[in-house]
Order: structure tokens, then C-alpha cells, then sequence
């Protein structure tokens, strides 16, 4: 499995988020992360969606953090650009297997499963706080 690019942004622009504390401008977003605008847009545009920021529209408008840092896993941001994390294909519903008559029946699958099942949990353990200074930690 492999983390895309978009993902890979994403949790950047959430974390610039989370150091800065408050509300920014996508320009301003687009700059402190090496994001191009454009991309930054798209990436906040679905983050807002799933709940992870807010949007201010207008002037003063801006982008921020729909919760606590200490709210937002790495786990859900991956999942809100790319998807359900799945490290194999077979692991998807509409996916038929070619070993056995079905997926039940088959050792693979039990133990992409398994590891799939970790992975995930441990994205969603990590959440944005742990990457913040300790400082910052001690303002909020």
C-alpha cells in the first residue's frame, strides 16, 4: 500500500492548519506547505467535506480546523482523499476471488485482512496533536 500524493499533501495542509492555530487563507496555505494553489483547493475542498476544516467564504474568508487537533487521525485524513485503506485489492467487496469460491474460504484474504485491520488502526491512533510542537501543545 501506498500513500498517494494527494494524501501525502493533505495531511500536510491539515497539519499547517494545526500549527498555525486558526484560520488561513489557501494562498497562504499553498505557500507554507509547497502545495500548488490549485491542488491545495481541491485537497481543502474534500477535507471540508468530510468535516476535517471548515471554509470561510469572502474576504476574510479562509480555511481551519473543523475540531482539535487531538481529533483528526492520519487514518482519516488517507481515507477522506483516497478511500477505505485496503492493502490489496482483494479485500474489496465487489472484488472476486480467483484461489476458492469465496473470500471467506480463503487463507489470503484472512491474513490481508488481519494486517489491513492493524494498519488502519494504527493510522487512525495517530492523531495531528503528536506532530505539534510541545510548546504549542502547552498554549492550548
Amino acid at each position: 500500500m501506498r500513500i498517494t500524493h494527494e494524501a501525502d499533501y493533505a495531511i500536510r495542509v491539515t497539519y499547517c492548519l494545526a500549527l498555525t492555530g486558526g484560520k488561513q487563507c489557501a494562498k497562504d496555505i499553498s505557500e507554507l506547505t509547497g502545495v500548488t494553489l490549485r491542488f491545495a483547493l481541491k485537497i481543502l475542498r474534500k477535507l471540508t467535506q468530510s468535516g476535517i476544516t471548515k471554509s470561510y467564504k469572502g474576504v476574510a474568508g479562509g480555511y481551519e480546523l473543523n475540531r482539535s487537533p487531538s481529533e483528526i487521525s492520519l487514518g482519516e485524513i488517507i481515507e477522506c482523499i483516497d478511500g477505505p485503506i485496503a492493502i490489496n485489492h482483494c479485500l474489496a467487496n465487489e472484488f472476486q476471488c480467483t484461489h476458492v469460491g469465496s473470500q471467506n474460504e480463503c487463507d489470503f484474504h484472512r491474513v490481508f485482512s488481519e494486517i489491513n485491520r492493524s494498519l488502519r488502526g494504527q493510522l487512525f491512533a495517530i492523531t495531528m496533536d503528536r506532530f505539534l510542537p510541545a510548546k504549542l501543545l502547552q498554549n492550548k
